[in-house]
């Protein structure tokens, strides 16, 4: 049993240098504006970038259906933060209680947090200010708004994206 789930791991993390490499491919193939003569230079170039970046940080599964099925969800709620901060910076009684926070997410380490601690800085009225192991401080405009209930949402949508199973466990977030 403990080989089967080996291999399975062996193969998620080959489909995540393969798609890595295809997306270093991809934007190889942008910068370049699809010159075919470029390649001479860009196939070294991104086998050598892939090399590194898979040195530097272990592949993870991503899931790029869940991906593009986050996009919408991100630009809705950049839209509503812009407009949020907005609305109370013209305000005449500026409406803002602030405070900072820590988070503790149930991500794994690397790119998840990362990709999650970035998203939380374009959420209405919040801004993450460090990770550390786990724990995202996070700055919050107004802490009446129920900003803990929305970082679980996107603590969830992140999972998906990066093919991560949370425990049902609540840490007291």
């Amino acid at each position: 049993m403990n080989v089967t789930n080996d291999m399975d791991k062996s193969k998620n993390n080959w489909l995540a240098i393969i798609s890595r490499g295809l997306l270093f491919l991809f934007i190889w193939w942008i910068l370049t504006d699809g010159v075919s003569h470029s390649w001479w230079i860009g196939v070294p170039i991104v086998f050598l970038a892939l090399v590194s970046s898979t040195a530097l940080l272990q592949p993870q599964p991503f899931r790029w259906y869940e991906f593009i099925k986050f996009i919408p969800f991100f630009l809705l709620r950049s839209l509503l933060g812009g407009v949020d901060v907005a609305w109370r910076a013209f305000h005449p009684s500026l409406p803002i209680v602030p405070d900072i926070f820590e988070y503790t997410t149930r991500l794994p380490l690397g790119m998840a947090q990362v990709f999650m601690a970035n998203t939380i800085s374009l959420l209405p009225g919040t801004l993450s200010a460090t990770l550390d192991g786990g724990i995202i401080k996070v700055h919050v405009l107004d802490t009446q708004n129920d900003f803990i209930a929305e970082l679980k949402i996107v603590e969830k949508r992140v999972a998906r994206v990066f093919g991560v199973s949370l425990d049902l466990t609540d840490r007291g977030n």
